[in-house]
């Protein structure tokens, strides 16, 4: 091809699809992967617990907690969690600082349950331990796939 051919058309987004509606989509894929990863880590480090001897008795309920409860709890909270990326994505100029900052005051309030909840010590920390798993895998995840969005729609990433 020579430069007689060439019309100066530059490829963009296909009709209908906008590069942010595109950013959106890949954001909710890379945040509904994170999910699932921290589903299973979280229902493994509590199946570990509690075959080191944690009974995940809480005192009112009288039953322990079942493992599938750790999955359908963490799948929740962590679809809440991309939401709020998808939502900063969209209106917020630094989406990745304002997620990091959001989800570890998230993170934080949420270990304040586990302590009110008058079980013995080896739930309450392992309780607590189980609350900074998903975090561990979400946040990074999260925070990186924004990060990356903003950077390519010219919004700055870091100050």
């Amino acid at each position: 091809m020579d430069s007689r051919n060439d019309t100066g058309v530059v490829a963009g987004p296909a009709p209908g699809r906008t590069s942010r509606s595109h950013g959106l989509r890949g954001l909710v894929g890379i945040g509904l992967g994170a999910t699932l990863v921290a589903m299973a880590a979280t229902t493994l480090a509590a199946a570990v617990a509690r075959a080191a001897g944690v009974a995940f008795e809480i005192p009112d309920g009288g039953e322990p907690i079942p493992l599938p409860g750790f999955a359908v709890v963490t799948g929740f909270f962590a679809v809440v969690g991309v939401v709020i990326a998808g939502a900063l994505l969209r209106w917020s100029a630094r989406p990745a600082d304002r997620f990091v900052w959001t989800a570890v005051a998230l993170t934080a309030i949420s270990l304040v349950p586990p302590l009110l909840t008058g079980a013995d010590t080896a739930t309450v920390t392992a309780l607590l331990g189980l609350h900074l798993v998903p975090a561990a895998v979400m946040i990074p995840i999260l925070a990186r796939s924004l990060r990356t969005r903003a950077l390519s729609a010219g919004r700055p990433g870091r100050r």
